[in-house]
């Protein structure tokens, strides 16, 4: 079978695929249900994430907004909370931003053409192939790195995978194996094919509906291919932040729309520039950031977390105010919020501790000032 033509090994796979697919086909809550709006929030959300970490959040998300005329209306603020925990929130501003779009330009119909959808924003060749050929029909095809693997593999592509050369090979193959009028089915396929069976470090092989024609398992190159360039170091960054208390409450900004963690709350601080100490550093940022003099009581906690791009040590500090009025300068807004009230706000990852030690503070300063009003009460 490793003589076949291209043209024969890609019959094989039109025959061959649709009928695994259909005995082993994930069970995920988007699937079977046509509704252009549910595929596209699917798809939004698996642009980053897997499917079984983007179950949860796809089902809460699509109770609160049902369609895409709820979504439009609801504050950034809210979606930006029902979107809390799944990252990249990047994805959740531009579901927001073209929800708004379809409303105002298409009468609150998603666009039914690869074309049409790419001109809306987060939407790329990938989102646009599945949205357009899952929800309605389109002939089109779609490259996610479960498809690329499976390709790569199934075809022997050895050149770099994001290469450009590789990408527009791969993309061609994608679309050259598109059953005319099964696109849709097929593309999922080949997405459950990558994500279940031609795994990145141990493929099941025996398991593979296509090992007959692969030729990476013919020339026993399966954990060598796709072929990816050495991963790069991540940089580090020393962060601060303060926990500024002003009777009972702490003071929290709201980072600007555009950039990484857009629109999503934050306790005050920044970097750590060089040549300064940390609470030196978080001194100048408070104050640049929201404009008052505070100061460093002592440490709360010492974090560290990883993003997609670098890593950063995050230092929290207690603070007391000193002097200023709390004003967004360097933020598009700031809030004084009881403890208890922090989780109506929706916080990157690294800031949920900070969160879950301020709620137990208050847990534990409750009973103790029951007890002192208890004790203060003058006999019966």
């Amino acid at each position: 079978m490793n003589t076949l033509t291209q043209a024969k090994r890609i019959h094989f796979v039109q025959a061959a695929l649709p009928r695994w697919y259909r005995r082993r086909r994930r069970d995920l809550p988007w699937r079977g249900r046509r509704d252009p709006y549910v595929v596209w929030v699917a798809e939004i959300m698996l642009q980053q994430t897997r499917a079984a970490t983007a179950g949860p959040y796809f089902e809460r998300f699509c109770r609160r907004f049902p369609d895409i005329a709820a979504l439009a209306r609801a504050p950034l603020d809210s979606v930006l909370k029902a979107w809390e925990g799944l990252g990249y929130y990047g994805r959740a501003r531009n579901l927001h931003r073209a929800a708004r779009r379809v409303v105002g330009e298409f009468g609150g119909r998603l666009p039914g053409t690869a074309q049409q959808l790419l001109k809306l924003p987060g939407i790329g060749r990938y989102t646009a192939g599945a949205v357009a050929s899952i929800a309605f029909g389109a002939d089109e095809p779609v490259l996610d790195g479960n498809v690329s693997r499976v390709l790569c593999r199934l075809f022997a592509v050895g050149t770099e995978l994001k290469a450009a050369a590789t990408q527009k090979r791969l993309w061609s193959l994608a679309r050259r194996m598109i059953p005319p009028g099964e696109a849709g089915a097929f593309n999922q396929a080949l997405m459950d094919l990558g994500a279940t069976v031609c795994l990145p470090r141990s493929p099941q092989c025996p398991a593979c509906p296509l090992k007959k024609i692969c030729l990476a398992h013919a020339r026993n190159r399966q954990q060598e291919l796709p072929r990816r360039s050495p991963p790069r170091r991540l940089p580090h960054q020393t962060i601060v932040a303060g926990v500024i208390r002003k009777a009972g409450r702490v003071l929290i900004g709201r980072r600007p729309e555009e950039g990484l963690l857009g629109g999503l709350w934050e306790f005050p601080g920044g970097k750590v520039e060089k040549g300064e100490t940390l609470t030196a550093a978080l001194r100048r940022e408070v104050r640049e950031e929201v404009g008052i003099r505070v100061r460093v009581a002592g440490p709360l906690m010492t974090l560290r977390h990883a993003y997609s791009h670098f890593r950063i040590t995050l230092h929290v500090f207690e603070c007391r105010r000193l002097a200023g009025r709390a004003m967004a300068l360097g933020c598009a807004a700031v809030r004084w919020v009881r403890p208890p009230e922090l989780g109506r706000y929706a916080f990157p990852a690294a800031n949920r501790k900070i969160i879950a030690a301020l709620r137990r503070q208050a847990g534990a300063a409750k009973p103790r000032l029951r007890g002192r009003a208890r004790a203060q009460r003058p006999a019966k």
